[in-house]
């Protein structure tokens, strides 16, 4: 299936949550926030929320500093 992730074209596999993208880009689900279609996606929906063909995900990074 298509998605837009962070505003580019990417094929992924079918039937994927939110977590199983995480988990396919090898991205942590603990340091990261997601939208799906311009709302939130909270944490505790990261396993229940599929990801649907045409979806417009953004992911951001959380960097600490100082």
């Amino acid at each position: 299936m298509n998605i837009t992730l962070n505003g580019d074209a990417r094929a992924i596999p079918d039937g994927l949550s939110v977590e199983g993208l995480l988990a396919h880009l090898g991205i942590q689900s603990k340091k990261v926030a997601v939208e799906r279609n311009l709302e939130i996606v909270p944490k505790s929906a990261f396993a229940a929320t599929q990801v649907a063909d045409g979806d417009r995900m953004e992911i951001v990074h959380f960097i600490g500093g100082g």
